[in-house]
């Protein structure tokens, strides 16, 4: 059976613009705000609204289609056979709450496990980055260029300030050496548009210790689309089914943190 993949392409973008479109008109209204695994850990009804949007789309649209999402209405899924989608309705949803911005839609779509097509979706300032596998990464249909060498001194990384303070996961020695080394550090609170910003050369890398599928799946995509890399924290492929730790970025970046302020130096019996 032949895949038509620009006829997803196509539906995805639609789908995409529309849960947009959705998320902007709550502005007006009072969010239900509820709280999972902590208190910061939020979700709101438009978190919710929105995954199942997907879902009855893409089921309508094609019901071989599977797809998982962080909230929970879509499949169970122990496999990535067949074509799956991957969606977080919306990545930063602290931001999205207290700011009303800085958050995004991000879906990758996946064939037995391999990134096909990779959407962020910034809606407040209405940027789509989106990858097409063999295609390249497009900002807004501009073409994204490969990303460049560039030195860990000149380079601006993604870095939560918590992975440089004492906790008990991690030993903030392992990164406090490179915050002091690289130019500057940021925390957006997307990870979706932290990942998307490398894919446009906003920024040279990203680390975190822990993410799940839905934080990772578009925009694994993007950033191999332009020449990146996305590994875990041990230079090794996500399984995109469960959490694991991240670092991706520019090539030559991504090569000197593992290779200078990583390797040997984290355990991997870690919580990461």
């Amino acid at each position: 059976m032949t895949i038509n993949w620009d006829e997803i392409d196509a539906f995805s973008k639609e789908l995409i613009y529309k849960a947009g479109e959705k998320i902007r008109q709550s502005f007006q209204e009072k969010l239900q705000i509820d709280t999972k695994s902590d208190a910061n850990d939020l979700v709101t009804n438009m978190d919710k609204e929105i995954e199942r949007f997907f879902v009855e789309e893409v089921k309508k649209f094609d019901p071989s289609h599977q797809l998982i999402g962080e909230e929970g209405f879509g499949d169970q899924l122990d496999t990535l056979n067949g074509i799956v989608w991957i969606v977080d309705p919306i990545d930063g949803t602290m931001n999205f709450v207290h700011q009303q911005r800085n958050f995004a839609v991000s879906v990758g779509i996946y064939h037995d496990g391999v990134g096909m097509l990779g959407y962020v979706y910034d809606v407040v300032l209405d940027e789509l980055y989106h990858a097409y596998k063999g295609q390249g990464a497009y900002l807004n249909n501009k073409k994204l260029p490969l990303l460049k060498p560039v030195d860990i001194e000149q380079s601006i990384l993604a870095l939560n300030t918590l992975w440089v303070a004492p906790h008990e996961s991690i030993p903030y020695e392992v990164f406090a050496p490179l915050v002091h080394k690289a130019r500057g550090t940021r925390s957006y609170g997307s990870a979706a548009l932290e990942m998307a910003y490398i894919a446009a050369g906003r920024l040279d890398g990203y680390i975190t210790m822990r993410l799940s599928p839905w934080d990772i799946a578009g925009g694994k995509v993007l950033i191999e689309e332009v020449g990146g890399v996305v590994t875990d924290l041990y230079n090794e492929p996500h399984s995109l089914l469960e959490k694991s730790s991240f670092l991706a970025g520019n090539p030559s970046i991504h090569k000197v943190i593992f290779e200078q302020y990583i390797e040997g130096k984290l355990k991997k019996n870690s919580s990461t």
